[in-house]
């Protein structure tokens, strides 16, 4: 009589053992950080989770973040006020979702894209840390860049060539030595930034006309979701660096209090800049969008704003590249090099800038491609979100650094939320999808369908695989 095999089921619980990042580095600022993706050693960690306040306050305070509330009133057609409230909903979401991926940072004391292992195995989260490495480290990188040298270009008559090349060199070098003296940085950056733009704001508030309709067009509630889901879009663009920036954090720290104060800093400084730059567009528009916006603040203020531009080029990007030679670390590669991070950033410093100077005088090609690609948030952070719910109760840390780890409900569900947000419903430049081509005045809701596609994908392809893997997989750190 013939018997059947008994189905394979995973042991209950496995032991992994941590890389550990090496070498010293402490609280030391003009010091190379040392390792690349590894777990942060706890006698390493040290800073308050309000410190994160100024971390993410100042990359957002630029003129990118003015240009979405212009897009809102100027070119969208929004009235001011139905401007307001989609920026309210989008940048509020997205600023939610930064919180919550920084409060899980200082207990595990990875990059985020190594959390992100956890959903996507050893070799699948090679999707979404690749996309972001590369797409942070030398896309966006190379098109803030460009922005932060014409702001300074403008400013000194200076060839622009030569302001790439300053404005290129400041932030490698801050990315090159690493996490302490790009929080230093960004904290002594954000009062300066703060000032200029506070002025700037209410300058604008003061002599804007929040009732003009000399510009609205009767957008509907298709032009209200493009702006939600952009102005969501820019801030869970900062979603995939979350954990970056809190994992040298005690790990008894609140992951209440880092959240918090973590997605404050990134809803307050987009909130206010895209409303003033909605406000603007009743004051001045229909030439270049950066002299429109300081064309009526005066000669030195205007200088002033130029400055801040510029700076804040600088303070995004200095996290831009960091991150990004984070992502390429996390890949799983074995880079023989005790300062495997800050040479990726280097390297990604020169491809940046080749990528810059050949678009220095027309970014918008690179940035326009970038804008479609950076959907891929949207289902990551599905999957993401959706595998820590159905997690919830069990020890997940031994899965970080687990090459034995290999499910495919991620990153096949993450490329399924890719291909058919974009192609349904991208409303891009570049392209746009089936629907706001057949209906334009749908809007762009790529960035939420990709999410709960991806995210009720993975909730079912992970009920099928979750017997063949063990259910909890504990971390230890290796004995002296």
């Amino acid at each position: 009589m013939a018997t059947s095999t008994p189905e394979y089921r995973a042991p209950e619980s496995e032991t992994v053992v941590a890389e550990v990042r090496p070498g010293e580095y402490g609280t030391k600022v003009i010091a190379v950080e040392p390792g690349g993706a590894e777990f942060a050693p706890l006698n390493e960690r040290h800073g308050k989770p309000v410190h994160l306040l100024w971390t993410w306050l100042s990359p957002n305070l630029e003129f990118a973040t003015v240009f979405l509330g212009v897009l809102a009133t100027g070119i969208i057609g929004l009235t001011f006020w139905q401007a307001f409230f989609a920026i309210l909903l989008g940048t509020g979401l997205g600023s939610f979702t930064h919180g919550v991926l920084s409060g899980r940072g200082p207990r595990y004391g990875v990059p985020q894209m190594v959390l992100s292992r956890i959903a996507f195995g050893w070799f699948g989260n090679v999707l979404p840390a690749g996309l972001n490495a590369i797409i942070a480290g030398i896309g966006w990188f190379a098109v803030n860049s460009v922005s932060g040298a014409l702001a300074l270009n403008a400013l000194t008559t200076l060839p622009k060539w030569l302001c790439l090349l300053v404005v290129v060199a400041f932030q490698v070098v801050i990315a090159f030595y690493g996490h302490n003296l790009v929080q230093t940085f960004e904290r002594y950056a954000a009062p300066v930034l703060a000032v200029i733009f506070a002025i700037a704001c209410i300058m604008t508030f003061t002599k804007a006309d929040f009732g003009s309709t000399a510009h609205a067009s009767g957008a509907g509630i298709g032009g209200f979701l493009v702006i939600v889901g952009a102005t969501f879009g820019y801030a869970a663009g900062w979603n995939p660096y979350a954990a970056d920036y809190t994992r040298y954090l005690p790990a008894d720290s609140s992951p209440v209090k880092t959240g918090l104060s973590a997605g404050l800093g990134v809803f307050l400084s987009c909130f206010v800049l895209e409303v003033a730059g909605a406000a603007s567009v009743s004051i001045a528009f229909g030439g270049n969008p950066t002299e429109d916006f300081t064309s009526y603040l005066g000669t030195f203020m205007g200088d002033l704003t130029l400055l801040a531009i510029a700076l804040g080029a600088v303070a995004a990007n200095a996290i831009n590249i960091y991150s990004g030679a984070l992502s390429f670390t996390a890949l799983g590669f074995r880079i023989p090099l005790k300062t495997a991070r800050a040479v990726t950033a280097l390297v990604f410093g020169v491809l940046g800038l080749i990528v810059a100077f050949l678009g220095l005088n027309d970014i918008s090609k690179y940035e326009n491609f970038l804008l479609v690609i950076s959907y891929w948030i949207g289902p990551w952070l599905g999957v993401y979100l959706v595998d820590w719910y159905l997690r919830r109760g069990h020890r997940v840390d031994g899965f970080l650094f687990d090459r034995k780890h290999t499910p495919y409900a991620g990153w096949v569900s993450m490329l399924v939320g890719m291909a058919l947000s974009i192609w349904l419903f991208a409303d891009q430049s570049l392209y746009t999808g089936l629907v706001p081509s057949t209906w334009p005045s749908f809007g762009d809701i790529a960035f939420f369908v990709g999410f709960l596609i991806a995210g009720a994908l993975y909730a079912v392809i992970h009920s099928i695989e979750r017997s063949k893997e063990p259910q909890e997989a504990v971390l230890v750190t290796p004995k002296a």
